[in-house]
């Protein structure tokens, strides 16, 4: 194993700028390195009384990222103590010093508070005023890291032509942990999305294009190796159509079959058409917001099982999907229209702001909630926030 650390840990040690900026692609490191470092700077001013502040745009987010490193960091060290950590007040004491984990969504937070040592996780998320309100209210130094999916961003005109910022651009090739596996994976964005590999893999900003899947091609059939994750179904009725999906995986390719695609369907033609097509036992993931039609059709025999969505899962399951070659089937008319209209929301100037517009969805939901539920990320382990 080896001792050497992820690039941003030796540039957050060596920095003496009151600002530092660490762009970055996926799994470069950043978040646990960060982390690492500030936890080593409690342990070399012990009882110095710093306050060192760490935020993120929502709590449910700085929970499963920066606060999960902070603590796996502490508890594989051993110096991780139940007494000091104040889970109502989402603060922790370390060496006489205060660690407090602040969303942004909070605004009172942002203008009540002040502390030494400011660390904004996936800054990119934030507003300007947020940064203007946090900042203000901070003494010695600043840590900011994101992902550059923006291609304009106030951080790219407001932080990092000031006179006091340290700026680092890192990658996956900066993470000496990572396994040949995950690097096989990041590279694949070379063949699958030229836009996600270069913010994701060449740790560049990204460029303005509004097409969520600009690379997918049709396929004749799907391959005889290929394996049945699940099928996928989205509710509708008036205006919008009960999408059903079946999703066939190869390696990193995802085969995409429509089957259903159809308004003014009841429960009970539902039941009726998923009778017709013999299906076996393989599960159907469902919008999990329609429980009780959820219920009715397990009733009616069908092995229906509810999408387990949690925090940002739209953005999760694009993703996942993202991560394979997509084809979808010729014959499948509707899937190729929703894929080809899928849309980034955009500003008055064209802007991308990084949220799919509610519209062509119904058949790329069904496939997102089997991607979410039957696949899941790859990128897990110990450096799975970037």
């Amino acid at each position: 194993m080896t001792s050497k650390q992820p690039s941003t840990y030796y540039h957050v040690k060596k920095s003496k700028a009151k600002i530092q900026v660490h762009q970055g692609g996926t799994r470069s490191g950043k978040t646990y390195s960060i982390c690492q470092a500030l936890i080593e700077l409690c342990y070399k001013n012990r009882k110095a009384g710093t306050v060192i502040t760490i935020v993120r745009k929502t709590f449910p987010a700085l929970r499963s990222s920066v606060m999960r490193d902070f603590f796996d960091i502490l508890t594989k060290a051993g110096h991780y103590k139940e007494e000091n950590h104040n889970k109502s007040q989402a603060t922790y004491t370390l060496f006489g010093n205060l660690i407090e984990f602040i969303s942004a969504d909070q605004p009172q937070k942002l203008r009540g508070r002040k502390r030494h040592i400011l660390y904004i996780n996936e800054a990119n998320e934030l507003t300007l005023e947020d940064w203007r309100q946090l900042i203000l209210r901070t003494t010695d130094k600043i840590l900011v890291d994101y992902n550059p999916s923006d291609e304009y961003h106030w951080l790219y005109e407001h932080v990092l032509d000031r006179d006091d910022v340290d700026f680092f651009k890192t990658t996956y090739l900066d993470n000496p942990f990572l396994e040949p596996n995950v690097i096989a994976e990041i590279e694949r964005f070379k063949e699958t999305d030229a836009n996600y590999w270069r913010i994701y893999g060449l740790g560049e900003r990204g460029v303005n294009v509004s097409a969520i899947f600009p690379q997918w091609l049709l396929a004749d059939e799907i391959p005889t190796n290929a394996k049945l994750v699940a099928y996928g179904m989205d509710w509708g009725f008036t205006n919008d159509p009960t999408a059903l999906v079946s999703v066939w995986r190869v390696d990193y390719s995802l085969y995409i079959k429509e089957h259903l695609y159809r308004t003014g369907m009841t429960n009970q033609d539902i039941s009726e058409y998923l009778e017709s097509l013999n299906l076996d036992r393989t599960p159907i993931i469902c919008d999990s917001a329609e429980p009780k039609s959820i219920e009715e059709l397990h009733r009616l025999g069908h092995n229906v099982k509810p999408a387990k969505k949690g925090a940002d899962s739209v953005r999760r399951g694009i993703d996942i999907m993202k991560r394979h070659k997509l084809y979808i089937l010729k014959e499948s008319t509707n899937a190729q229209k929703e894929f080809r209209n899928y849309r980034w929301e955009t500003d008055k100037n064209g802007n991308n702001l990084s949220k799919p517009k509610d519209a062509h969805n119904h058949i790329i939901d069904a496939v997102r909630y089997v991607c979410i539920n039957r696949i899941g990320t790859a990128y897990t382990g110990k450096y799975y926030i970037s």
